[in-house]
This record gives structure tokens, C-alpha cells and sequence, in this order.
């Protein structure tokens, strides 16, 4: 016989997809539907037709963003041309520098696809819940740093296999 906690939150099924689809992104991946049950009232569904700019490199990390479904194009503006970064696919996250305080973006993110169903979480939000729940705030800071290392490795692997196409000191600015 299996026992029921009648003390257990129980979550509507509506509430159910959200959490199965938030622990697909890498940021909330640690975190308990109790713990994701706090970002969901400030998830903004937003569609974008193809070709909309969702954001600009050098806009302000006001929001993350969470692809459903759709494709974005990540791209990086150099002089009078936008080299190509690579596509988001649906179930990702984007716009992750919101995460850190006063962050600007650092690429290009455009509608690829037909439309984009793209939730939106501001940032003024997640630092609420970070500041009520440091527990939340710490798993997801958590696996931001290992995305962030992931890339980092993947950079410095591209840098090698590239013969050293430009000058990795740069990266790293003066370190004293």
C-alpha cells in the first residue's frame, strides 16, 4: 500500500508540462518543482515572427529567455557583417547573461524559424527569488558556472584546432 502525504503541494497538470519543461533547460535542471513553482508566475509566453530581433549585442540582460518552440540564430556583428554563431534549437535557454547583474549582451538573437514561442523571465524577477531563496539561487548559479565552463572548454578546443587564429591573451584583458 502506498502512502500519500496529505501535506504534499499538488501541482496542476498545466504546472506539470511547465516544470518537465523548465528541468530541459540546463539553468533550472537542479531545481524541484517546488523550487520552479517560483519562476512560473513571472514566465511571459511571447511569439516572434521570422526574422524579429529578440535582442541586440550590447542591449542590457533585462530577461532570460526560454525557447519552446521555434529556432533562434545567434549571430555576432563584425564591422558591416554578422557572422553566424550557430542555431538554438527549441528546449534551450538564451540571454543567460541575465543571470549576472548588469551584464550587456554579447551576440545577436533572431528569429530563424517560421515563429518563435519563447517564454520570458526579467531579470528584476529572477533576483527577487534569488534574494528570497538562496538555496535556488545557488543550483542555479551553479549550473550557469558549468555551462560557462562547457563553452569555455569548447572556445579554448576551437582556439587550438584553429592554430591560434587570434591572440588568446586578449580574453583574459590584464590580469594584474
Amino acid at each position: 500500500m502506498r502512502l500519500v502525504n496529505p501535506f504534499k503541494k499538488s501541482y496542476s497538470n498545466k504546472e506539470l508540462i511547465l516544470f518537465r519543461f523548465l528541468k530541459k533547460i540546463n539553468v533550472f535542471e537542479q531545481l524541484s518543482f517546488e523550487q520552479l513553482s517560483h519562476f512560473i508566475p513571472f514566465m511571459h509566453l511571447r511569439i516572434y515572427k521570422a526574422n524579429e530581433v529578440v535582442f541586440f549585442r550590447g542591449d542590457p540582460s533585462h530577461a532570460l529567455y526560454l525557447l519552446i518552440k521555434g529556432e533562434i540564430a545567434l549571430t555576432l556583428d563584425i564591422k558591416d557583417h554578422f557572422e553566424h554563431l550557430g542555431f538554438l534549437p527549441a528546449d534551450k535557454s538564451f540571454g543567460d547573461n541575465a543571470l549576472v547583474p548588469d551584464a550587456k549582451r554579447i551576440y545577436n538573437a533572431v528569429v530563424s524559424s517560421e515563429a518563435a514561442h519563447i517564454y520570458v523571465i526579467p531579470q528584476i524577477n529572477i533576483f527577487e527569488i534569488f534574494e528570497h531563496y538562496p538555496k535556488i539561487k545557488a543550483k542555479v548559479l551553479e549550473s550557469y558556472l558549468k555551462q560557462q565552463d562547457e563553452y569555455m572548454n569548447r572556445l579554448f578546443t576551437a582556439y587550438k584546432n584553429n592554430l591560434g587564429f587570434f591572440e588568446l591573451g586578449h580574453v583574459y584583458g590584464k590580469l594584474i
